[in-house]
């Protein structure tokens, strides 16, 4: 009997850059100032990011460059639910309270509030001047590039 085996180095791997924005700015009005300041056209996407295994949905804006063959995706790192909290008081009465749950899909970068995700399949995106872009718009308050090599919860950034 033969024995076949699959290794998975073989797999495609799509090179990707990753921007990690602090702001206090609404999704849309980042996107629209992201779009003002780079000229680019990010959309919201109908369907947000859902993960089922923590019940957390993320904004996620998408723009697709067909000439340098590119996909910008602009996604949130922070997810806000209300739920209710599991409590014993002992008392006769239901008191049913809720508490605010936040959720990162980065966990290894909290204090990070979105990223500018750029899919490519070849090196042509110059992410230094990309960044001195980004850190010109004065509604931010910082950006900066993150190694994705470093990132262990690499998984949720496929999508």
């Amino acid at each position: 009997m033969a024995v076949h085996k699959l290794l998975v180095d073989d797999f495609y791997d799509a090179s990707f850059s990753l921007i990690a924005i602090h702001c206090r700015l609404e999704d849309y009005r980042l996107a629209y100032l992201l779009n003002k300041h780079l000229n680019i056209n990010l959309v919201r996407l109908p369907q947000d990011l859902d993960y089922k295994y923590l019940d957390a949905n993320y904004s996620i804006y998408q723009w697709e460059n067909e000439q340098e063959q590119t996909t910008w995706n602009l996604i949130s790192n922070v997810c806000k639910k209300e739920e209710a909290s599991l409590q014993s008081s002992g008392s006769l009465f239901n008191t049913e309270q809720t508490v605010l749950k936040t959720y990162h899909l980065l966990p290894e970068f909290k204090k990070v509030d979105f990223f500018i995700k750029i899919t490519t399949d070849e090196e042509s995106i110059d992410e230094s001047e990309l960044l001195k872009k980004v850190q010109n718009i004065p509604q931010l308050i910082t950006s900066y590039g993150i190694d994705t090599d470093k990132i262990k919860s690499r998984d949720n950034l496929i999508f």
